[in-house]
């Protein structure tokens, strides 16, 4: 099959489980055009076997990949065609979560000591699709950390196909560390990652782990293909607004907070006129006046008053009067 044509990379957000649903990525896409959105890890057996429609997304949220969880390559390539059928742009999976629930499926960063196993998901995702299949690891797991491990596994995914790789630069304790001690407790290493670059120039690598500016990003940019950023594109993201502009030097939309917010009432009450919950899509929103003033009160209101059933788009309004930063609002 013909060699599928990667995205452009350059600055993607990460698969954050309970965070990156579609209604986040779509208040994302609203900051940023180009920035490469994920969903939250999907596993092939809730796809397979489960009652919801877990491949849903917004039109808009283009350009979108779809993390999978899993490691029998036959369900593997199975998902990942109705994945393409459904119009994913990418397919991603998962070899780096250390939680304990993944590692009993046998999937997430246990899978980097079954190299062969990851090789074999690859190939049978590619014969049945035309989209990129990748892979988001770590740098090692438990005392398999050395160099030469992170070598190893990289060169069978790639013999195997696979030409766009995410590397976590932490490794991760499968035994003793929770998935948040994870992203914290073991060191970054991103030499290691720039050295896997110098050693495979041809493969697509991006770096995730600890950036919280567009600065560190052009920094990495300049050994790296690609930037990923998580948990700070969330709780501050009002960053992305400038992703455009300063990482592909494309026109940025330049809308303010206060824009963000009115162009996100029509998808909420969209959205809940089919059956969405107001907080399901709000609590996306907390973030989007970090560091500003009023960024407290905004919190504050839709915290206390988000959650509850009878909670409408109109909150949102009543928030930004409480800011004073939009006054001829009429609520």
């Amino acid at each position: 099959m013909k060699a599928a044509v990667l995205i452009d990379h350059k600055f993607s957000i990460a698969p954050m489980l309970d965070w990156t649903d579609k209604h986040c990525r779509y208040f994302h896409r609203l900051l940023s055009q180009h920035a490469v959105l994920y969903t939250e890890m999907v596993t092939t057996g809730a796809i397979i076997h489960g009652s919801g429609d877990y491949l849903a997304f917004n039109e808009e949220e283009h350009p979108v990949v779809l993390q999978l969880g899993g490691s029998e390559p036959a369900d593997m390539a199975h998902c990942a065609k109705l994945a393409e059928q459904r119009g994913y742009d990418a397919l991603n999976i998962n070899v780096g979560c250390p939680s304990d629930r993944v590692q009993n499926g046998m999937f997430g960063a246990c899978l980097m000591a079954q190299p062969q196993r990851v090789a074999d998901c690859i190939k049978a995702m590619q014969d049945v699709v035309s989209i990129p299949v990748t892979v988001k690891t770590r740098i090692g797991i438990d005392d398999s950390d050395d160099y030469q491990f992170l070598q190893d596994f990289v060169a069978t995914v790639a013999d195997a196909g696979c030409r766009q790789l995410i590397i976590h630069a932490r490794k991760a304790w499968l035994k003793g560390l929770s998935p948040k001690e994870n992203r914290e407790v073991p060191p970054l290493n991103y030499p290691r990652v720039h050295q896997l670059k110098r050693e495979f120039p041809t493969l697509n690598i991006s770096i995730n782990g600890g950036i919280k500016t567009l600065q560190q990003a052009h920094e990495q940019l300049q050994y790296l293909d690609g930037v990923m950023v998580g948990r700070e594109a969330y709780t501050n993201p009002m960053l992305l607004s400038e992703v455009d502009s300063l990482i592909y030097g494309a026109a940025g939309n330049g809308r303010t907070p206060e824009q963000v917010v009115l162009a996100m009432l029509p998808y909420i009450e969209q959205q809940m006129q089919q059956g969405a919950r107001f907080w399901h899509i709000a609590r996306h929103m907390l973030g989007l006046f970090q560091g500003l003033p009023g960024a407290r009160q905004w919190r504050r209101l839709l915290s206390e008053q988000g959650h509850l059933a009878d909670a409408k788009p109109e909150l949102l309004l009543q928030a930004l009067a409480k800011l004073k930063l939009v006054t001829h609002l009429t609520i």
